[in-house]
């Protein structure tokens, strides 16, 4: 079965140039107040630290495929999930803080501000639902919804 969804939730670029800047300023403190390889040395470990964190948090799929969520570390099959529900930043805003649950499953990153909320049908998964970070809810919750299609129906007679 091919791919349905695809998304990785990289850090935004806005990010990457205030990184720099920041690291920018970093160095041009240290190499007024220090010898210059002391300088160097610091700003190469903070750029090397900076890089990693990005990357590694950065590194988050969402993917359906073959039947299953792939979100973050985790993933789950289709069938263990209920009716998907697409959130906007201020609904995801709400069940992530005020209305969470803490048994949840997050995988959110402050940067994406929509999600969409899995509710899990499996009885020996202690997690109530998932929350799940993305820049295209209505998409990923299509790609989630396994109801069967009611387009090829017939309507019933009344």
């Amino acid at each position: 079965m091919p791919t349905a969804y695809l998304e990785h939730l990289r850090v935004p670029l806005r990010w990457w140039v205030q990184a720099t800047m920041f690291l920018a300023t970093v160095w041009l403190a240290f190499i007024v107040a220090t010898p210059a390889w002391v300088a160097w040395a610091a700003t190469a470990v903070l750029v090397a630290l900076t890089v990693a964190i990005f990357v590694s948090w950065g590194s988050a799929r969402v993917e359906v495929r073959d039947g299953v969520l792939y979100a973050g570390p985790a993933h789950i099959e289709l069938h263990h999930i209920g009716e998907p529900e697409p959130l906007d930043a201020d609904r995801t805003r709400a069940v992530a803080g005020v209305e969470a649950d803490a048994r949840a499953f997050l995988v959110l990153r402050p940067y994406v501000k929509r999600s969409v909320r899995v509710p899990i049908t499996d009885p020996s998964d202690p997690a109530p639902y998932w929350l799940v970070s993305t820049r295209h809810p209505a998409a990923l919750s299509a790609a989630l919804d396994t109801r069967p299609q009611s387009a090829g129906a017939s309507p019933s007679d009344g």
